[in-house]
């Protein structure tokens, strides 16, 4: 047995599975690699993106998964699953990283195939409503020349907060955002 596959039942407990009605949100695995490059390959997904490069370099994928995987990342992600339903075992990722005082900042992109289908809004309210982190605030940012993102935050309870810019990997330059959060019960 390697030693990743000795710390993989930790990962699993540590990072829940969560079910919603089409979907199944669930730590990444090694055989997610294919689905990621693919859809991460395509510009307007990477664009869409703060870190993903483009053209999408080798090992990128290899690399990112891995990531999620280990056991030391302040980063969940979670394979957005549609397998149960008939569809693929990757539509795209939704994570969660790890911010001071109980805060989170909330990210996701799924595959320019499963735009306008619902599947991201699903996603992100399914992990909303299971908090896995017992964050008091989830934080999340879009770029402005992407509402759709945007409307995905506010069908999930998210509020706007203002304005800013990140830098955008596969842009190679900065891109004013819109930033909103979520102040979560409790």
């Amino acid at each position: 047995m390697t030693a990743l596959a000795q710390v993989a039942p930790d990962l699993t407990k540590d990072q829940p599975v969560i079910t919603t009605e089409r979907l199944e949100l669930r730590p990444l695995r090694r055989s997610d690699v294919g689905l990621i490059a693919h859809y991460t390959a395509d510009r307007r997904v990477a664009e869409g993106t703060r870190a993903i490069p483009h053209p999408l370099p080798p090992g990128a994928a290899e690399s990112f998964v891995a990531r999620a995987m280990d056991p030391e990342r302040s980063e969940d992600v979670w394979a957005i699953d549609g397998s149960a339903n008939g569809l693929g075992e990757v539509l795209g990722v939704v994570s969660l990283t790890r911010m001071e005082d109980d805060q989170s900042e909330l990210g996701f992109w799924v595959g320019a195939g499963f735009w306008n289908t619902g599947f991201a809004s699903e996603a992100v309210s399914g992990l909303v409503a299971e908090n896995p982190h017992n964050s008091r605030t989830l934080f999340a940012e879009v770029f402005q020349d992407n509402p759709g993102s945007a409307r995905v935050l506010t069908n999930c309870g998210f509020a706007y907060l203002g304005d800013a810019e990140s830098w955008s990997v596969a842009r190679n330059a900065r891109v004013p955002t819109w930033t909103y959060l979520r102040r979560m019960g409790g």
